[in-house]
Formats: structure tokens, C-alpha cells, sequence
């Protein structure tokens, strides 16, 4: 029997939901809500889906679908370019960012290096870590939120990467400038800093750490963003990195040719033109944000201040997340266990809202 090596098998993968279609069959129930993947539930920009109308129609009436995609992503990268400022030469697409951290992971870190992380984060992190042989030094968070000093202070002389969640999934937390700057300050030449900024576009804060700072500045950083969250377009899977054109080049060695497929491109060009939809995304949120704080103050239901799209819960003593899960699942809420006594809830429509908070309370009064 062929068995892969050890710090492979002995890693636990991800287990991902299922199709609400399956769960409402199974648990016998109608129309439940999915606030468990931190996906907009605006949805994608009216741009967006148009383009992805008039490419899909003309892909089939010109027989095309037969053809690979751009590999290069020549249209993506010139708007992203456009947009933020950057050479083409320094930007990477990934089939989501979440590819990418993995291709990063295996193209700088080696058979017993380290990389220091937070804990709790992003779960993919120490998963892809380890499954080069590496190992993932994780920091516990410090009021939620990662501790940039110690996590400066755990890096020995094996440390190859930093891997920095800001937002942090699953806390919603994020680290500010100033201490962002500290940590950039410590750390050597030699250490890729990865900052994983899935959930930019929601930040409120204005003082938000400036990541492009220090990639302008010319250091080791890898800046990772993506159109799965505010953008709407999880169901495609398109994301970017940004990082000095030397960085880029190797990175792209393992990059799998024509990762990113020809819909996803087109509607990530139309999906960046689109601010006013962002806007809007990003103001619905902010008032689910909101209903949800008054709503969970009148519960009595601890939370953590988020500044991403999603609001993390830690239950109290004694109460366990997979039974929680399990009691809102029943009445038609699928949210998300991320720890044996944390949940995680994707914060939705204003209906979406209204029938998880109607379900947490009819659970609290049955107990």
C-alpha cells in the first residue's frame, strides 16, 4: 500500500458544507440561509454579470469554449495595474487568493523551515505549511487580534515566511499601522512577509496597516487579495498577489498555466470598474454589522468587533459550537463551528439577519 509521508497523512483536511439543496432535503426544511462562507450576499456587480453574459454567449457561438484561457491574464493585469499603481510584471493571479498563499508556501519554504502564523487564523495556512515539510509556528492571538510583536519575536533563523491575516478570518480583527510598521521594522531580509488581505475592501478603519507602503519600499512582501468576498465572484475563483517582479518570477515557476479561467478574468475587469457597487456592498454590510451588535447585546451574546463581513462568536462556558451549529441548522441558519466553543457568522441581507437572530433566540428560550 503506497502512503505518503508522515507530516502529509498526518494533516487534517478541510471539511467543507454542504449544498444547502442537500441539508434542506436531509433536515426536511425550506428556505435557510447560508451565513457560514463570508460570501457578499449582494452578490456580483450588474457589470459584471453582464460581461459575464455577453463573453459566455460568445464563447458558444463561436465554438470557442474548446480554447484554454489567457494564461497570461493580459486584460486583469493591465486594470489591476490601472488601479493600484503597480508594473504588470508585479501582480500574480491565483484561481482565488487561496491558491496562491499554497504556491507561495511551496516555492519558499522547504523541508524542515518555518513559518510563524497566528493562531487562530486563516485554517489553510498551517495545512499548506505542512504539507511541504515545514513547520508552522503558531502565535496565539492576543485580544483577538494577532500579537505582531511576538510573532516578530518567534522568528529564529529557520524562519522563511510570515503569514499575517488582516482582516484575521476568523476573528475579523485587524492589525493598525503603527504596529504593522514595528513588526516590518524587525524583521530580515530573507523573510517573506505574506499579508493576506482577503477582506480589504470592507476596512472602515483608517488606520488600517498600509501594507503597499512597505511593497513600494522594495521589501520581502507578498500582498494577497481577491474578488471571492466584496466582489461577489467566489463561484469563479479569481484572486491577486502583488509583490517586487523578482518575488513574482518565482512565484510563478509553480503557478499552474491558465489557472484562472476566461469568465473569471472578464468579470474581474468589470467587477473593478464597479466602485459605486462596492460601495454599496460595503454600506449593507455595514449596517447588518450594526442590527447584528443591538441584536446580540439584547441576548446577551458575547461577540468580537469585526471590520470584514462576518462577526465572530465566543459561546460561553460550557456551551459547545457543533451543538449550536446543529440547533440553528434546524431551524434553517447554516453558520460556521470554528473552534469547540467559537462560531462564526457571515453577516447577510437584512431577511438573512432577521431569521439568524430569530433563531438564536428561539434556541436560547428552549434551553
Amino acid at each position: 500500500m503506497i502512503k505518503p509521508p508522515d507530516y502529509i497523512s498526518s494533516i487534517k483536511p478541510y471539511v467543507p458544507g454542504k449544498p444547502i439543496e442537500e441539508l434542506e432535503r436531509e433536515l426536511g426544511i425550506m428556505n435557510s440561509v447560508k451565513l457560514a462562507s463570508n460570501e457578499n450576499p449582494v452578490g456580483p456587480s450588474p457589470m459584471a454579470l453582464q460581461a459575464i453574459i455577453e463573453s459566455l454567449t460568445h464563447l458558444v457561438s463561436t465554438n470557442s469554449l474548446n480554447r484554454y484561457p489567457d494564461g497570461s491574464g493580459y486584460y486583469i493585469k493591465k486594470a489591476l495595474s490601472e488601479k493600484l499603481s503597480v508594473r504588470e510584471e508585479e501582480i500574480i493571479l491565483g484561481n482565488g487568493s487561496n491558491e496562491l498563499i499554497d504556491i507561495a508556501i511551496r516555492t519558499f519554504i522547504q523541508l524542515g523551515d518555518e513559518a510563524v502564523m497566528a493562531h487562530p487564523s486563516f485554517i489553510v495556512y498551517p495545512m499548506s505549511v505542512q504539507a511541504t515539510g515545514g513547520k508552522p509556528v503558531q502565535v496565539p492571538l492576543r485580544n483577538y487580534t494577532h500579537n505582531l510583536d511576538a510573532m516578530a519575536e518567534a522568528v529564529t533563523q529557520n524562519t522563511k515566511m510570515l503569514l499575517i491575516a488582516n482582516p484575521n478570518n476568523p476573528t475579523g480583527t485587524i492589525n493598525k499601522r503603527e504596529e504593522f510598521d514595528r513588526l516590518m521594522n524587525r524583521i530580515p531580509d530573507g523573510v517573506l512577509v505574506v499579508v493576506d488581505e482577503a477582506y480589504y475592501e470592507y476596512i472602515t478603519d483608517a488606520e488600517y496597516a498600509d501594507s503597499m507602503k512597505h511593497f513600494r519600499a522594495g521589501r520581502d512582501i507578498l500582498i494577497l487579495r481577491t474578488f471571492s468576498k466584496i466582489y461577489g465572484l467566489a463561484g469563479l475563483r479569481i484572486g491577486y498577489g502583488i509583490a517586487r517582479e523578482d518575488i513574482i518570477v518565482e512565484i510563478n515557476k509553480l503557478r499552474p498555466p491558465f489557472n484562472t479561467n476566461s469568465l473569471a478574468q472578464i468579470a474581474a475587469v468589470y467587477a473593478l470598474k464597479d466602485e459605486s457597487h462596492v460601495k454599496y456592498s460595503r454600506d449593507i454590510n455595514e449596517q447588518g454589522k450594526r442590527y447584528l451588535y443591538k441584536e446580540l447585546d439584547s441576548v446577551g451574546m458575547n461577540y468580537v468587533p469585526t471590520e470584514a463581513n462576518f462577526i465572530y462568536l465566543p459561546l460561553g462556558l460550557g456551551e459547545d459550537s457543533h451543538v449550536l451549529y446543529n440547533e440553528l441548522l434546524r431551524r434553517g441558519v447554516i453558520v460556521r463551528p470554528v473552534g469547540p466553543q467559537e462560531i462564526r457568522v457571515t453577516i447577510g441581507l437584512p431577511d438573512e439577519n432577521k431569521k439568524f437572530i430569530e433563531a438564536l433566540k428561539k434556541v436560547k428560550s428552549d434551553k
